[in-house]
């Protein structure tokens, strides 16, 4: 039993890091290059370049700022989501002006809370939150799953994509009823 629970830690806690396999995964390999692009809303271009965008920003802000805040950079469909938490509100406001400076945003949503840098633990959770809400995409079939980018910062669900308004309204009730969920944030562009 003890052996069981030390693979779930240990499982739960890589999870943060396994994350980045994700887009290589994603993009392909040479026996199924581009299947998980070719049922996305977006072009090939705008996913490398959200891609992009991602890490152009990250990087900036890691140099800027190191480790004094703890920030999540999200694109999809070059509108930019900033998540996790900053020391004050001028680093807030200083974070959105370095990302305004990376090419090709069109749009930036500051969700950056000010207050101290959450924990591992805080951080496993919400990762766990988002595999949850992940797999009850999954279940309900309501729509493509990859229509919806999920984002979790201290038990809030970001839902990101370009979807119709039944897909958001669909997307939200699933993660609003999802345990440990806190709030839900939609970031959607509307096809409709």
């Amino acid at each position: 039993m003890k052996y069981i629970n030390q693979y779930w830690l240990s499982l739960i806690l890589c999870l943060p890091f396994l994350a980045g396999c994700v887009p290589m995964f994603a993009i392909g390999t040479a026996a199924g290059t581009g299947t998980y692009i070719s049922e996305d809303r977006r072009t090939s271009g705008m996913f490398i370049e959200d891609e992009g965008i991602e890490l152009k920003g990250s990087r900036r802000i890691y140099q800027q700022f190191g480790n004094t805040v703890h920030i999540n950079v999200t694109s999809y469909n070059r509108i930019v989501l900033l998540t996790g938490e900053a020391p004050n509100a001028t680093i807030k406001a200083d974070i959105e002006k370095l990302m305004m400076g990376v090419d090709n945003v069109r749009k930036i949503y500051n969700e950056i809370a000010v207050a101290g840098n959450t924990s591992l633990a805080s951080r496993s959770n919400d990762t766990l939150i988002t595999s949850t809400v992940k797999a009850r995409f999954l279940a309900e079939r309501k729509f493509q799953i990859n229509h919806v980018k999920i984002v979790t910062e201290n038990k809030v669900v970001y839902l990101l994509g370009v979807v119709t308004r039944q897909e958001a309204d669909n997307a939200a009730r699933i993660a609003s009823s999802t345990a440990g969920v806190g709030k839900v944030v939609k970031v959607f562009e509307y096809l409709n």
